[in-house]
């Protein structure tokens, strides 16, 4: 059996004496994706620096694989709107081989697009584009910040989808965090609540039902059903999960 790609053990951390982070652990494992779920305030961007080795915790051990290549899809990029900067330019900058850049295009199914201006994809098109720019070199571990940030609900699902693709061609781990309790749940094998602390954590319909989730996102929820088509070590996933009601930011 593979070690984890990384295993983060009782982390704490506080800004200027404000805590931020306490006693949380989190192990992400080949093959599977958990979805970081919280309101704003409850430490997941500094969780996901932690992860990204951008920050070091005050407390706590980080342990990552020797082989860990991460790929990091941010929130949203903002590009300035007279920046002539087109798709092969934006891949350029991080891959100067045209046929990788070309390859991970492909992945994500833009690959008509590379002479685009970044500035005129859609939202849906321009999440694809970071995508593509997060699996250029081949990581065994995606970190996605809310990655259907600005897209629609059908284009949300297409997102997600893909998401599962990749992890499957890539044989990687995936760390998301989200806001969009709907459709995420149906795409992640695990969810991790965060308030500062793990609040709860499990099968998504498992932590939709929990209390703690409940009293930090409300009880108004729509059963959501998806069937995975594709089975895991740990069970078979399919079922009934839950939304919660909007964005919660």
């Amino acid at each position: 059996m593979k070690a984890p790609l990384i295993e983060l053990s009782a982390i704490g951390h506080a800004f200027q004496g404000n805590r931020v982070l306490s006693d949380v652990s989190l192990t992400i494992e080949t093959g599977q994706i958990i979805t970081l779920i919280g309101p704003n305030g409850a430490g997941k961007t500094t969780l996901v620096k932690i992860v990204l080795s951008l920050l070091k915790p005050d407390t706590g051990t980080v342990t990552r694989a020797p082989d860990l290549r991460v790929g990091y899809m941010p929130q949203k990029l903002h590009i300035d709107p007279t920046l002539p900067l087109t798709l092969r330019r934006f891949l350029s900058l991080a891959e100067p081989s045209l046929q990788l850049c070309l390859n991970a295009l492909a992945e994500v199914g833009i690959e008509k697009l590379i002479d685009m201006p970044l500035q005129s994809l859609s939202g849906g098109e321009m999440q694809r584009a970071l995508l593509a720019r997060a699996i250029l070199r081949k990581p065994n571990l995606l970190v996605l910040d809310e990655p259907v940030q600005g897209v629609d609900v059908i284009g949300q699902e297409g997102l997600y989808r893909l998401i599962g693709q990749l992890r499957d061609r890539l044989d990687c781990g995936v760390l998301m965090v989200s806001h969009d309790l709907h459709l995420v749940m149906s795409a992640t094998d695990e969810v991790i609540c965060l308030n500062q602390h793990v609040c709860c954590h499990g099968h998504p319909d498992q932590v939709s039902t929990n209390p703690a989730f409940i009293e930090l996102f409300g009880s108004r929820t729509a059963p959501y059903t998806h069937h995975h088509d594709h089975s895991h070590d740990s069970g078979d996933n399919s079922g009934s999960v839950y939304s919660g009601d909007g964005h919660h930011d």
